[in-house]
């Protein structure tokens, strides 16, 4: 079942024209998922200044996992004798832009260089093929639509930005999807899990997926990770944590569309 409902965003903007701090508002699409031990809110909220924020809550019950010590795990209960195992929530997040309406959009990478200067260069590749990519700071993507322009003759493009990822990185043997935190590949319609994908004559994971095909319409995939050390806290009901991105607009409009 989904669910919508709107909910206030403080501290939203501050205009000189206007007196004091103006809330926005959000509309927030989610539903609740029991999974193991968890209940999983997934959710997207999308707010009156244009950005998109896809993230998910884990709640419900602290997994009682009791087989580490104190070298892999947090004592949780009375005492040191049952300790509670650290671990990696690990979600990736499918996304099809298609920028205007159009299929046929460009991905790119920016990077602003310098170190110990108040200068900031920026560097800018197009990600012309299939690829895997890494967070680095200052770093981010967009996806653009170079026909479609705003009124300032700007292209449109929507920007990913992920800085808040732990960034897992699973066992080489079972796991090597998790090994980057953004893939860009041509899409494909039988391409519809990071993992264990099983629709016939397809890869069966992300990283698969990328094999130096042009892009001509690119979908990105969104790795973000949670790396959670037990509490006592977390015990029972577990407090919610959260892990998610934002996709900015950039361009998508001349000026700020807040009332």
């Amino acid at each position: 079942m989904l669910c919508a409902e709107e909910q206030s965003r403080p501290f939203a903007y501050k205009s000189a024209v206007e007196k004091g701090v103006l809330h926005g508002t959000d509309l927030v699409v989610f539903s609740v998922s029991e999974i193991g031990w968890y209940d999983y809110i997934t959710e997207w909220r999308f707010s009156d200044d244009g950005s998109i924020t896809p993230r998910s809550g884990a709640t419900g019950s602290l997994s009682p996992f009791q087989f580490s010590d104190a070298s892999s795990g947090w004592p949780t209960g009375v005492g040191s004798t049952r300790f509670s195992e650290n671990h990696s929530h690990n979600i990736f997040w499918r996304l099809d832009f298609d920028v205007d309406g159009q299929s046929a959009n460009t991905v790119e990478q920016y990077d602003y260089l310098g170190s110990g200067t108040a200068e900031r260069t920026t560097k800018r590749t197009v990600l012309s093929h299939e690829t895997a990519a890494d967070l680095a700071p200052t770093r981010f993507w967009r996806v653009v639509n170079p026909t479609a322009e705003n009124s300032d003759g700007h292209a449109k493009s929507w920007e990913i930005d992920n800085h808040h990822s732990d960034q897992y990185r699973g066992p080489h043997e079972t796991e090597e999807f998790t090994h980057h935190d953004m893939y860009f590949t041509q899409y494909r319609e039988c391409e519809r899990l990071a993992y264990g994908n099983t629709a016939p004559d397809c890869a069966t994971s992300v990283d698969k997926y990328t094999g130096g095909e042009k892009l001509t319409d690119p979908v990105a995939w969104v790795s973000v990770d949670f790396h959670h050390v037990p509490r006592d806290e977390d015990q029972d009901p577990m407090p919610t944590h959260w892990q998610g991105f934002t996709i900015v607009p950039r361009d998508v409009t001349a000026t700020s569309q807040l009332p």
